[in-house]
């Protein structure tokens, strides 16, 4: 039975999406891209357009499943706030909608989509780019990785077993 995965970069200034499709335990690429947000306005209404724009992929997609990346920050402790109020934002809106969701760790991903745990982030796109079986790899950014967290999310989950 096919599952789709919904893979998820939490940010406020781009958030990544990635959705793949899995038959059986085969991952097919189906779409990536980032939802922005302008710093130009204020962190609330930003929030609400991240908000919205998510729930339009999510209506989009219908995924089975929505893999989120957990926070991961050490340096700017005022992007991270944004970042943490981004991804409760996303992690809401795909609750009231009633979707199964799965929260992964930086170090996970890695493990999963590149084998090491302490994989650069450039080896980890490289690998789900390969996994996926795609001509180069996705940009921005953002999107690779969220096409990297859906990889790993199928690793994780007795729904997939």
């Amino acid at each position: 039975m096919d599952k789709i995965i919904l893979g998820i970069d939490p940010g406020i200034g781009r958030c990544g999406f990635g959705v793949i499709k899995f038959s059986g335990n085969n991952p097919h690429f189906i779409d990536c891209g980032v939802i922005e947000t302008s710093s130009q306005e204020s962190l609330p209404k930003r929030l609400c357009e991240l908000r919205q724009d998510f729930i339009k992929i999510l209506q989009t997609f219908k995924p089975d499943l929505i893999a989120i990346e957990e926070l991961f920050f050490t340096k700017n402790i005022t992007t991270g706030i944004a970042v943490a109020g981004a991804r409760g934002v996303l992690l809401e809106a795909a609750q009231s909608k009633n979707f199964l969701i799965t929260e992964i760790q930086p170090r996970n991903v890695k493990m999963a989509v590149a084998g090491i745990g302490n994989a650069a982030k450039s080896q980890v796109q490289k690998m789900a780019a390969r996994i996926l079986k795609l001509d180069c790899m996705p940009k921005p950014d953002d999107a690779a990785d969220a096409l990297a967290i859906a990889l790993a999310a199928q690793n994780n989950l007795q729904i997939f077993r």
